[in-house]
């Protein structure tokens, strides 16, 4: 039994355009890119080290017929078990044009600051397709968060210790200063006035030379007027007037 044309020919058309919603289809979805991330060599355990710079590699690879580009690399750690999440990484961004069938390695850096111990590590990349942008997962595992390794010729680690040595000197000796003060240096020449009386009275000579030397009669006149001058006293009419006689003797 033949089917009508019209029939068959519905059935052609039907056909027609399943094939063409397909294809269409196919060719607005999501383009097929590979990405694969891994440690470099010298980290085979997949450690994050805190405050260091941590790197991983993206291997990516084009294997749609069309050209995307590659916009930005970023992450995040979750907590193992909950999937709760800790923190994101820092997002680079690359702009880089992928062609259809190209391959193309990019290398990722980030930091990190957490208590030791494991976190889920996902790191995503970004690309578009003319105005379509899409998200790839290159790295979903989990990593070991450890600490870094103490070396004794660390230049942070010695300067540091350094710079505190430093504070902890200059409040040691401020401290000191504050509760025990150098002792007060008397001025020596009030000692040597004071000293001057009880001098005296042992019969030390506080003129600053030794009189052994000098004859006695010159001592009595230097005496003698040095009292005088001192004690302010006018000499007596006896003594003026034998002065006087004196000196007309000495004019004659």
């Amino acid at each position: 039994m033949r089917l009508p044309t019209f029939v068959t020919r519905g059935l052609f058309l039907a056909a027609t355009l399943v094939s063409f919603i397909a294809v269409a289809n196919a060719d607005s979805g999501e383009p097929e890119i590979s990405v694969v991330a891994t440690f470099p060599e010298s980290n085979p355990f997949n450690q994050v080290v805190n405050g260091d710079r941590n790197q991983i590699f993206l291997t990516i690879e084009n294997k749609s017929d069309r050209n995307v580009t590659l916009q930005s690399v970023g992450g995040s750690f979750h907590h193992p078990e909950t999937g709760k999440l800790v923190k994101n990484t820092t997002s680079l961004a690359y702009s880089v044009p992928l062609l259809e069938g190209a391959k193309l390695q990019i290398p990722y850096a980030f930091h990190s600051e957490f208590k030791t111990g494991d976190l889920r590590l996902t790191i995503w990349l970004d690309h578009t397709t003319e105005d379509d942008k899409y998200r790839v997962i290159a790295y979903d595992s989990i990593v070991t968060i450890v600490e870094p390794e103490m070396s004794w010729f660390d230049f942070k680690l010695i300067s540091t210790y350094l710079i505190v040595a430093a504070m902890l000197g200059g409040a040691s000796y401020y401290a000191y200063l504050t509760y025990f003060p150098a002792p007060k240096v008397k001025n020596p020449k009030r000692r040597q006035e004071g000293s001057s009386p009880a001098a005296t009275a042992t019969g030390v000579s506080t003129t600053g030379y030794d009189e052994d030397w000098i004859p006695e009669h010159h001592l009595k006149k230097h005496k003698g007027k040095k009292t005088a001058v001192s004690s302010g006293e006018e000499p007596s009419t006896g003594e003026t007037s034998t002065t006087e006689g004196r000196k007309r003797k000495t004019k004659k």
